[in-house]
């Protein structure tokens, strides 16, 4: 299997480390940190030198609670950094769900558009909406496009979470969502799926997708799997989460990759991770008893 992107044919056939660069104050793990240019682009470079695959731009918080970010300041955030990351040789992903932006970085030379509204987001502000995200994407020649999965917004989506199954719900949405891009005239090579988690779902209900993931992957589509330091790992631990190390070790390393490679035991295609280095090794172990 393979993921057509504007520059490159991603070989799905081993698992690929998407490194997350958030270029934001208020990320939930890691906001304010690269928020400089040049700090923003070091950890472009680092992350390639621990081992990522593909690099996933953000510019706009959406963790809960998160406030909706004007279009041009995310733009003024995005667009330096892409400038000098699209030079780094790799498939370079934007996670945006806004129509404007998904433009522009397509303009400046973006391979993959990481989607949490599954491009369905409309601008309220606009009399007349904009080319929708579908129309955007649909548009351009050959970019990749990754689906995501959300309850509700990132204002509301944790104080109503998801009711019942949510696995056969994700499923419909996701595919549902996909066959309406095919019918705009976009390859199926170029779609992937993320299952959302943490976006609008109960601990148990993450962990329900989880433990289904096989069930995504029998879509026909490959799967991005994100877990990395999301709240529902925190849960599982013991009631105190064990402080940061002197190095500076995120107290959700440890399960983070754990999710991680549960999550490519049962057929993910792509993690996203902040802990590169961490994931990559562990799964040269995974690797090395297949």
């Amino acid at each position: 299997m393979f993921w057509r992107t504007s520059r490159f044919t991603v070989d799905l056939a081993s698992p690929k480390v998407m490194g997350i660069v958030n270029i934001t104050p208020d990320s939930f793990t890691d906001g304010g940190h690269y928020l400089d240019v040049h700090a923003a682009l070091r950890r472009c470079e680092q992350l390639l030198m621990d081992g990522a695959d593909l690099l996933d731009l953000g510019a706009e918080s959406t963790r809960p609670g998160a406030q909706p970010l004007p279009a041009d300041e995310e733009l003024s955030r995005l667009l330096p950094v892409l400038q000098g990351a699209v030079k780094l040789g790799v498939p370079i992903s934007v996670d945006t769900y806004k129509p404007r932006v998904m433009q522009a970085a397509l303009d400046l030379g973006a391979d993959i558009i990481n989607d949490v509204w599954a491009l369905r987001w409309a601008d309220p502000c606009l009399v007349r909406p904009a080319a929708s995200g579908q129309q955007v994407v649909a548009a351009h020649p050959g970019c990749g496009i990754c689906l995501m999965h959300m309850h509700l917004e990132p204002q509301t989506m944790q104080l109503t979470p998801m009711a019942g199954d949510v696995v056969p719900q994700v499923l419909a949405f996701l595919t549902r969502s996909a066959y309406e891009l095919e019918a705009l005239g976009v390859a199926k090579q170029r779609i992937m799926l993320d299952p959302g988690i943490g976006f609008g779902k109960s601990v148990a209900q993450n962990f329900s997708l989880l433990a289904q993931q096989e069930v995504l992957t029998r879509s026909g589509f490959p799967v991005l799997a994100g877990w990395s330091r999301k709240s529902s790992l925190a849960a599982v631990l013991a009631s105190v989460e064990p402080p940061a190390s002197a190095a500076g070790t995120h107290p959700r390393l440890i399960a983070s990759v754990a999710a991680a490679l549960l999550a490519v035991e049962r057929g993910a295609s792509v993690v996203r991770v902040h802990d590169v280095g961490e994931t990559v090794q562990a799964l040269k172990v995974l690797n090395a008893i297949k």
